[in-house]
């Protein structure tokens, strides 16, 4: 089983909690954005000595409040790899509809070539209006009006730019005609012709063969198209039952479309961690993070499903409420090695994206929770790091 760690790329914050500033009164400036590039630079040091497999990155644009300030995931991962031997980097997500789909099809294809295959392309639609409207997108958001049309010409804008980003990684020549995008227009003159296709140039080190394409799951539509195309499904994380069922309809979906998955295969799990060595350890160190995170996502309805749904839109848990639902694996070595462990066993783990970056922890205190992961809770669960990095 391949195991990864994934960051927002926060800032640092040293007030963070239910009883700090109000996430929209935060504003950070280009010292503290530094701040957070050098912690990630050291972060990713210690995930290759380690022996995690992949990198995650989280990509948002003008964040001032802090909590996401990495607007370039294969920029800032081509970087990272030059700082490390072997580890890879992915981009969680990468927001399709707010990027040129050629463009980023080179970027990232460039970005392969370079790190000689240490990159992993994670997709995503987007959830900020701030940034999709200003980057020429649309987005429907969980804190607002915004319905259906907006949803629908993002799902289309979307599935077009995939389309094309496909194409031109697995095509010596493409072209395509949709809605919203024409590659090439139209009439464009050549040297006594016009221009009929393009050619990608680099292409990914796995040419003619696609690059994994990682795509979170979170609604029916989404899940459908996922399983459809054959991008690798990363479930989010929530209780066991929740999560098996949502796993079992996509292989279903995947199998009815012809694409036939074994046990565990083309999909991932996703989770947040924070570990003690008690109970009471964790809860303590942990808290003011969490209440953070739940601070800052609540107004998006991200906690609405806790207590099967019976609790307001904005519902803010507590880390007590967040611990007795499993949505997050928090507690003491024992007790996030028995989580990790039965969720590994129900779902036929392959690959699990673990998420230690609570706003507020120090480097020194992400440090202690990879090393913990790491050293502690996955030998518990029969994941060997440094078996998984030799190989």
């Amino acid at each position: 089983m391949d195991v990864d760690v994934h960051f927002y790329c926060t800032v640092p914050m040293d007030d963070a909690g239910a009883d700090g500033p109000a996430p929209t009164e935060r504003r950070y400036g280009n010292d503290a954005v530094i701040a957070c590039y050098e912690n990630l630079e050291h972060w990713a040091k210690t995930a290759d000595q380690l022996g995690f497999s992949t990198f995650w990155l989280t990509e948002h644009h003008f964040q001032y409040e802090g909590y996401e300030v990495v607007p370039n995931l294969i920029q800032f991962g081509q970087h990272l790899a030059s700082l490390t031997e072997r580890i890879k980097f992915g981009q969680a997500f990468n927001v399709v509809p707010q990027w040129h789909p050629i463009r980023l099809a080179e970027d990232f294809a460039m970005a392969d070539v370079l790190t000689r295959g240490r990159m992993e392309f994670g997709v995503g639609r987007g959830t900020v209006p701030r940034e999709a409207e200003t980057l020429g997108g649309v987005v429907a958001s969980g804190d607002n009006e915004m319905g259906v049309d907006q949803d629908r010409i993002n799902r289309e804008i979307f599935e077009e730019g995939m389309e094309v980003i496909r194409s031109a990684w697995s095509k010596e020549r493409f072209s395509f005609t949709g809605k919203h995008f024409v590659f090439p227009p139209p009439g464009i003159p050549d040297r006594g012709a016009t221009v009929q296709d393009l050619t990608l140039i680099p292409k990914p080190l796995s040419f003619p063969e696609l690059p994994p394409i990682f795509q979170p799951c979170t609604s029916p539509a989404t899940i459908d198209y996922v399983a459809r195309v054959g991008h690798v499904g990363i479930m989010t994380s929530g209780p066991l039952e929740r999560v098996a069922a949502t796993w079992d309809q996509f292989a279903e979906i995947a199998a009815g479309y012809g694409r036939t998955l074994a046990a565990g295969e083309g999909r991932a799990y996703h989770t947040n961690i924070h570990i003690g060595r008690t109970t009471e350890e964790a809860i303590a160190s942990g808290r003011d993070g969490h209440d953070e995170f739940i601070k800052f996502l609540s107004p998006y309805g991200r906690f609405k499903h806790y207590k099967n749904g019976e609790v307001p839109f904005d519902f803010k848990p507590s880390i007590e409420d967040t611990m007795a639902e499993e949505t997050m694996a928090i507690g003491s070595i024992e007790q996030v090695a028995d989580q990790l462990g039965r969720f590994a066993s129900r779902l036929d783990l392959r690959r699990m994206l673990l998420f230690p970056d609570f706003p507020g922890l120090s480097r020194e205190q992400i440090d202690e929770q990879m090393h913990l992961l790491a050293n502690e809770v996955l030998p518990r669960i029969g994941v060997d790091l440094d078996q998984q990095a030799e190989g």
